[in-house]
């Protein structure tokens, strides 16, 4: 694709890109291009949206605290919820006279709950559910939202911050997405881009391109070294979601994109990974439940699996303080043995709803551990320090080490090219930083890797293509 000369453009560029954890927004006017503060004085803001009791929506991280906040120290109360009303007949209808027979009007009750007191409902991550096509909805006390109505205060939060930085309205956007969208079926990209397309129309972001991630990462760095040359070059994004590649021949001032692809794998499920591996069994996995059950003893593991898929989806992790959780781990904690402490943690998590603090934490420990070679995990909120060497961080993650090479052999079968093709790699996206996945991409490329803009190069080049008016043929 030929870029076009400035002068060609009477409007400015803007690229929007709104992640499954964060979101970044840019403005390109051919010569500067500007990072928006969506969050000021940051311009990366969490992609989340939190709902009151009242239908008020708040963004971003004012989203989280509102959650936090409405949820620490809040006991769950849960009854089952009425679904309706079943009118049965006792006499087959009609009597033998004509007139209508005998019935009883019943309360239907099924295995929905109601938690009466949950002041208000978090959303994170909503994007990984855009390409699901058999749920379109979700309850919110007694509505029904549809997907696209959870994503829009997003947008529409983002589209005001450009506004408020460019003085004046804005009504297009090239908008960065994932090569593949989470979820299964052959029509997921094809439902999640309609969805996401429909969101950005209700918040007033009508004229629409789009661009895969990946790609929008390799413009950006072809704009910020652009000397005339024959590449080829693939990017590697790697991001809080997903892991997205674009292989992409730069020829003289222009470019085609050969290949794409696209797994669910990114920060997130690292960050799960690092709870399960280093966090649980300091919560009291694997530890054992001495206990006196209808007059005789028992003695068992305690059932942590029970809730180790709650504390790890932190928007929904406050579900644990019921009875039916709390109640076993004060029986155990009250046990005077070394085990109790970490039941003593688990309860306090569980009371004051801490797992956010915990991936927090989890962020600043895989931070550290990108620089140096061990790092302590610092959980104040649960009295948890413990000291990791970078050897035992990456034993913990193989697992997804090896997805990532298997990912980056498919990408090149895709392409037909062998390792020693590709002239260049960009490694871009948060998770790219992890020190394990420097080596394998090093080691693979040796030579050939650079490191670019890890957080914003995606909005960059979405900017960049909006501001050229590439074609969306172009860049997929």
């Amino acid at each position: 694709m030929e870029q076009n000369s400035p002068q060609q453009h009477s409007r400015l560029g803007i690229g929007i890109d709104f992640g499954t954890s964060n979101s970044a927004a840019a403005i390109f006017d051919g010569q500067q291009l500007v990072l928006v503060k969506l969050a000021p004085p940051d311009s990366i803001m969490p992609s989340a949206n939190y709902i009151d009791k009242q239908y008020v929506s708040a963004i971003g991280q004012q989203a989280i605290d509102s959650y936090i906040s409405g949820n620490r120290g809040r006991k769950v109360e849960l009854s089952a919820q009425l679904l309706g009303e079943a009118r049965t007949g006792t006499g087959g209808g009609e009597t033998a006279m004509g007139g209508p027979g005998e019935s009883d009007t019943n309360k239907v009750y099924g295995q929905a709950f109601n938690d009466g007191s949950l002041p208000g409902r978090l959303f994170r991550g909503t994007k990984r559910l855009l390409g699901d096509r058999v749920n379109d909805r979700i309850a919110i006390f007694d509505r029904s939202f549809r997907l696209v109505a959870l994503v829009t205060p997003i947008l529409l939060g983002i589209r005001q911050a450009l506004e408020a930085t460019m003085g004046k309205s804005v009504s297009h956007a090239c908008i960065g997405h994932p090569v593949n969208f989470e979820g299964s079926g052959d029509g997921r990209n094809s439902t999640a881009l309609q969805r996401l397309g429909e969101s950005y129309g209700h918040a007033g972001i009508s004229q629409q391109s789009f661009c895969p991630e990946p790609t929008a990462a390799t413009i950006s760095y072809l704009h910020n070294n652009p000397q005339s040359r024959d590449e080829l070059v693939l990017t590697v994004d790697f991001g809080g979601g997903t892991l997205d590649f674009s292989v992409l021949r730069r020829k003289g001032s222009s470019f085609e994109v050969e290949a794409t692809h696209g797994i669910a794998l990114g920060g997130d499920r690292i960050d799960q990974c690092i709870f399960r591996e280093l966090v649980f069994p300091l919560l009291g996995r694997g530890e054992r439940w001495s206990r006196v059950v209808d007059g005789s003893p028992v003695d068992t593991l305690f059932p942590f699996g029970e809730y180790q898929e709650l504390l790890i989806n932190w928007p929904i992790s406050y579900m644990l303080n019921q009875n039916k959780f709390t109640a076993p781990v004060m029986q155990r904690m009250a046990q005077a043995d070394q085990a109790a402490d970490k039941f003593k943690r688990l309860y306090d998590l569980i009371q004051q709803n801490y797992s956010y603090q915990v991936f927090e934490a989890i962020k600043a420990f895989k931070a550290q551990l990108s620089v140096a070679e061990a790092a302590v995990l610092d959980i104040p909120e649960i009295d948890i320090q413990a000291e990791v060497e970078r050897w035992e961080f990456e034993a913990m993650i193989a697992p997804l080490l090896f997805e990532f090479e298997q990912a980056i052999a498919k990408i090149l079968d895709k392409a037909g090219y062998q390792a020693r093709d590709i002239d260049l790699v960009l490694r871009t996206g948060g998770s790219s930083l992890i020190p394990a996945v420097k080596d394998i991409l090093d080691n693979r490329f040796a030579g050939k890797v650079v490191e670019h803009d890890p957080f914003t190069s995606v909005a960059a080049g979405l900017a960049i293509a909006d501001y050229h008016q590439y074609a969306e043929a172009d860049l997929s």
